[in-house]
């Protein structure tokens, strides 16, 4: 599921949490990540708040969260490798896992399938974005 307007994804994994990272869009926007500062396990963060600062030799920023939750992990491989959110940002490139509080009362406004592929189309283009 995406946010478009945010460039993040989330997704819910059948322990009941919910892995969140950003889309390779944003990873195209950003450049190279070089840093990766997420909130500390415990925490928790609100719905568009940040959960993840990340620094690019052209960006630093948040990454906000779809969802709120509070952190359950956060993730080590990209802390010893900012660059693995640019390498694989579905996979082993995520930010980090929260326990979601309303998930069902905060995903409608996701998209996913051809809905999230129109969105980020249309979002490309009013960005100017030419491509990688």
């Amino acid at each position: 599921m995406y946010n478009v307007e945010n460039n993040v994804w989330v997704r819910k994994e059948s322990d009941g949490t919910a892995t969140v990272g950003l889309t390779s869009y944003a990873c195209s926007l950003a450049g190279t990540i070089v840093s990766y500062t997420p909130k500390k396990v415990g925490k928790t963060v609100k719905k568009d708040k940040s959960c993840t600062t990340v620094e690019s030799g052209k960006w630093v920023g948040p990454a906000k969260t779809p969802v709120t939750g509070e952190v359950t992990e956060t993730n080590d491989k990209v802390a010893g490798n900012p660059g693995l959110i640019n390498e694989d940002p579905y996979g082993e490139g995520w930010l980090i896992k929260l326990k979601p509080e309303d998930w069902d009362g905060e995903i409608g406004d996701l998209k996913t399938g051809s809905d999230a592929h129109a969105a980020f189309e249309a979002k490309m283009e009013a960005d100017g974005f030419g491509g990688c």
